[in-house]
C-alpha cells in the first residue's frame, strides 16, 4: 500500500490547485482515498471562518484520488452536490471519500470533511464518469 501512496503523490502533485493550496494525500484504498490540509491564514473568509471553496477543493481533490489510478481509466466529476453542515474549529480539514456505487461508466462517491477534532464541516455527494477511448 505505501508503493501505491507514494505513487499517487507523485501522480498528483500535477494537480496544483490542491497541492499549492496545501492538500495532502493521507491514506488510499480500493475505492478510498483521505486528504487533508492544515488551515492557513490564506483559507478563511472575511469573518475568519475557513472558506467554503476550501473543503469543496479538497472533497473533490479526495474524489480525484480515490477514483484515479496513473494507468487507469481517468474518471472526471461530472456532479458535485456539497452540504455545509458545521464549522471547522480545529487547525487541520480531513476529506474521506467512500464509494457508494461504482458502474460501468459512473461512480458515485460520499466525501465528508471533518476537523481533526471530528467536527463535521462539510459533506459531498460526487457523481463521476469513466472516459474510456474510443476504437
Amino acid at each position: 500500500m505505501e508503493t501505491e501512496l507514494n505513487e499517487l503523490r507523485e501522480f498528483f502533485k500535477n494537480d496544483r490547485f490542491a497541492t499549492e493550496n496545501g492538500a495532502v494525500i493521507d491514506e488510499v484504498g480500493e475505492n478510498y482515498a483521505q486528504t487533508s490540509l492544515e488551515i492557513q491564514p490564506r483559507h478563511l473568509n472575511a469573518v475568519g471562518g475557513v472558506m467554503g471553496g476550501v473543503p469543496f477543493m479538497l472533497s473533490d481533490f479526495a474524489f480525484a484520488v480515490a477514483t484515479n489510478r496513473p494507468n487507469g481509466a481517468p474518471v472526471v466529476s461530472v456532479n458535485s452536490n456539497i452540504a455545509f453542515p458545521g464549522t471547522a474549529k480545529g487547525k487541520r480539514l480531513i476529506a474521506k471519500a467512500e464509494c457508494v456505487k461504482d458502474g460501468r461508466s459512473t461512480c458515485c462517491y460520499l466525501v465528508r470533511v471533518t476537523d481533526e477534532l471530528g467536527n463535521i464541516v462539510t459533506e459531498a455527494m460526487i457523481t463521476g464518469y469513466k472516459i474510456t477511448k474510443s476504437k
